[in-house]
């Protein structure tokens, strides 16, 4: 196999798959059902599902930003201690990228900064002790690309739905559009640390 050239994308040499909870998941059953084991370090049903990823060069933790019986997000403290515990673990020269549901900021969009990420000031100042904490995953939005704690915090699409901005005309849903085609971002980490974000919707 050929080495990869200087600036190409970083890949583990065994992929594994993470897959975020939602605003509406049940712990104990993502658990169960979604869970891959390998990438996740707390087996109690209920408590958060948080994960981490490795790969050559680079870590993904997943945080859970769900609140059980509630549609806003918020990191418990036992999350935001699991994650201060990683990014303290990992060498200051490996880009960490953080996955959540909920956006931490208001994405001027009001049906969603109802339900965004709360408690955002805690992520915040742990951000601020882990320069190599490169960016912010989220979902939830289905829409938008923003800044958080002065790192890049990119939204990824909707499969289903994309949020409808405030100025759009409402037709058959007054929050979100479901006529659109569904998209998928692509996250490409370089040799530099540089992340670069590719949108793509996919025909049905």
């Amino acid at each position: 196999m050929t080495p990869p050239a200087s600036n190409s994308p970083r890949a583990p040499p065994t992929p594994r798959a993470g897959r975020a909870t939602g605003r509406r998941d049940d712990r104990a059953a993502f658990r169960a059902g979604l869970l891959d084991p390998a990438t996740a370090d707390d087996s109690r049903p209920g408590a958060p599902v948080n994960q981490v990823l490795r790969g050559e060069g680079f870590v993904v933790a997943l945080c859970d930003s769900s609140v059980p019986g509630k549609d806003e997000g918020l990191l418990e403290d036992e999350t935001l201690e699991r994650l201060d515990g990683v990014l303290a673990g990992t060498p200051r020269d490996i880009p960490v990228l953080v996955a959540f549901h909920h956006p931490p900021v208001a994405l001027h969009t009001p049906y969603v900064d109802a339900i965004r990420q709360f408690g955002e000031e805690r992520l915040a100042a742990l951000a601020d002790r882990h320069p190599h904490l490169t960016a912010f995953l989220a979902g939830h939005a289905h829409t938008a690309a923003a800044t958080f704690a002065g790192r890049p915090l990119l939204v990824a699409p909707g499969v289903v739905s994309a949020i409808r901005l405030p100025w759009e005309r409402p037709d058959t849903h007054p929050h979100v559009h479901l006529d659109l085609p569904p998209a998928l971002a692509f996250h490409v980490l370089d040799d530099d640390g540089r992340l670069t974000t590719h949108y793509r919707t996919v025909t049905v």
